[in-house]
């Protein structure tokens, strides 16, 4: 008899939960975890969903270059949030965002808020009324290909790269700063502004004063052991 009070008491356990469907889409309860490579494409009141009284629809990425998801959504990795706006298909932010794969693209303009995939740059940023919730956007480049780059001082810098110079730039909404970074993997020697990342296997031998490194006025000299 426990056993099978057990067996019923699981039963209705899963009864409560929000159907799912194991193919290209499901729904999910909003306390559930989001597979790899899935995103929320709508969010909704579910009395089925107890606890969180919400329910999501998900979808499966895989074939796909763009899609429309909820603010919550996480990102696929090599995805960029290209606009926001507001949606009432998107319970819990009210916000959703247009999204897309940029794998085989070596440009793309993107909200302030996108990841920005590895390898890939900020070169300008500006107000932009396609963004709800900060007001401004990124160009981006992948400088996979490059050995030299000017980058918005908010950019992330792959590995590898040293910056190299940094000055004012009206090109930078948000900072007001620019820099200059250049590729080393085929040098010995560098000069870099003092708040470079300094690759591995480097190390600093020196730093010097310059007008060229824009907010500490330091220059560190560094070689590849």
């Amino acid at each position: 008899m426990l056993l099978l009070l057990g067996l019923m008491t699981a039963a209705t356990a899963q009864a409560q939960a929000a159907p799912q469907r194991l193919a290209g889409s499901a729904t999910v309860c909003s306390n559930s975890p989001i597979p790899t490579g899935w995103v929320i494409t709508s969010s909704y009141s579910s009395s089925g969903c107890p606890g969180t009284g919400v329910a999501y629809t998900i979808a499966d990425t895989t074939g796909l270059t763009n899609a429309t998801v909820c603010s919550m959504s996480p990102i696929p990795a090599g995805w960029v949030i290209t606009s926001s706006y507001g949606s009432g298909g998107c319970v819990g932010t009210g916000y959703a965002y247009s999204i897309a794969k940029i794998t085989t693209q070596t440009y793309a303009t993107v909200c302030s808020f996108s990841p920005i995939p590895a390898g890939w740059v900020i070169t300008s940023s500006y107000s932009s009324g396609g963004c709800a919730g900060t007001g401004y956007a990124y160009s981006i480049a992948n400088v996979a290909n490059q050995t030299n780059a000017t980058v918005c001082s908010m950019s992330p810098i792959p590995a590898g790269w040293v910056i190299t110079s940094s000055y004012s730039s009206g090109g930078c909404a948000g900072t007001g700063y620019a820099y200059s970074i250049a590729k080393i993997t085929t040098q010995t020697y560098a000069t870099v502004c003092s708040f470079s990342p300094i690759p591995a296997g480097w190390v600093v031998s020196g730093s010097v004063s310059t007008s060229g490194c824009a907010g500490s006025g330091i220059a560190y000299n560094i070689r590849k052991v």
